[in-house]
């Protein structure tokens, strides 16, 4: 189903479309846990014509267990859907349902009340996934006609019941450099941690909405980049619970197999008795995945291949496919003239390390763009 502005904002958008950005909402209900979704389709049963007056377009979830890939790399899988799904289900491999996350374990979930215990989702496998496969919350696509952009939800039904699930999409001409400035982000001396850049002890957001405000830009996009020469760091969208990102996460980082080998799903008691044949085994123990993989894109080294032999051979820095940049969508929905950050309820960017920073602190670059 998708959900349009009120009459006099549509009005108002439809007059300005040839010239300037325009946006639409999708509401999606995704039919399986993990469903790959065509977000175009939806659009064109709605809005024909929406996606053809943009050469580009902004697609943003509001989920930290759905999102979309970058167009690079749906290009390289042939925008097909099997091809995404598979490449998805090998880092599923990695994170099987109900191992031992300490996510899950909702008894020390402080935050969470009783009644809220009942209904939460065991999820840090998809939490996991999202993180590991290089899924993001938003990307920017060059519309391409009769090619699709797929949401990728990787927790979509819970128990019997589907969950429900929105995303923005953005259409505009080009867009526009208007600020730039630096910050540094304080962490701890552990060499693997992780830090919510929406914590209040930074003042980063407040400052990013005070450049915002600055500038009055209605709608656009921020985009925070590690600076170049930040090393052993990445950045993700995700939730900033701390039994998964200072557990689960920071025990995936240590080795990447943790979960995987926990499940009994591979064929050895114990990889680091045979080290040097944990490459192959690991490779025997997602054969089915590598093999459908393969088949569907036609290729002899897989893109597939090419990870599992990066992350076994240094875990930390190959493994994860973490972003050194995410962006943040701007946008005015009750059109006050200036917009603000757009977020699902749980989502935080967040500033993750394996290995110290020097001096305790790393340093971001974030550029504000407005769109036209």
């Amino acid at each position: 189903m998708l959900t349009f502005p009120g009459p006099e904002r549509r009005l108002r958008q439809l007059a300005k479309m040839l010239a300037q950005s325009s946006e639409i909402t999708l509401e999606l209900t995704p039919r399986s846990r993990l469903d790959v979704i065509d977000v175009t389709q939806q659009i064109a049963r709605q809005c024909n014509d929406f996606l053809i007056h943009y050469p580009k377009a902004f697609y943003f979830s509001y989920h930290t267990t759905a999102g979309y890939f970058e167009q690079s790399l749906c290009a390289r899988l042939n925008h097909d859907a099997n091809s995404l799904q598979a490449f998805v289900q090998s880092f599923q491999r990695l994170f099987p349902p109900n191992a031992d996350y300490h996510h899950d374990q909702l008894d020390l979930r402080v935050e969470l009340s009783e009644e809220q215990r009942s209904r939460e989702p065991c999820n840090a496998d998809s939490h996991l996934t999202f993180i590991g496969s290089g899924l993001t919350s938003s990307v920017t696509y060059r519309n391409c006609p009769n090619t699709p952009v797929y949401f990728i939800d990787l927790d979509g039904v819970c128990g019997d019941t589907s969950r429900q699930r929105q995303t923005t999409v953005v259409g505009f001409t080009r867009e526009k450099v208007v600020d730039r400035a630096s910050f540094l982000i304080p962490l701890s001396n552990h060499p693997i941690d992780s830090a919510s850049l929406k914590d209040p002890r930074f003042r980063f957001f407040d400052q990013l909405q005070d450049l915002i405000a600055r500038h009055n830009v209605a709608q656009g996009r921020i985009e925070i980049s590690l600076a170049p020469d930040e090393r052993h760091a990445g950045l993700t969208i995700n939730e900033y619970e701390t039994l998964l990102m200072k557990h689960d996460l920071a025990e995936v980082l240590h080795n990447p197999l943790r979960f995987m080998t926990e499940k009994g799903r591979h064929m050895l008691s114990d990889p680091r008795a045979i080290p040097t044949k944990i490459k192959d085994y690991a490779k025997y123990d997602l054969v089915q995945v590598v093999n459908e993989f393969v088949d569907t894109l036609g290729l002899r080294d897989s893109l597939l291949e090419q990870i599992i032999d990066k992350f076994l051979t240094v875990p930390a820095a190959h493994f994860l496919r973490m972003k050194r940049t995410v962006s943040l969508l701007i946008s005015d929905p009750e059109g006050v003239g200036c917009g603000s950050i757009i977020q699902g309820n749980y989502q935080s960017p967040v500033l993750v390390q394996w290995r110290k920073a020097q001096q305790q602190e790393r340093q971001l670059e974030v550029t504000l763009f407005r769109f036209e």
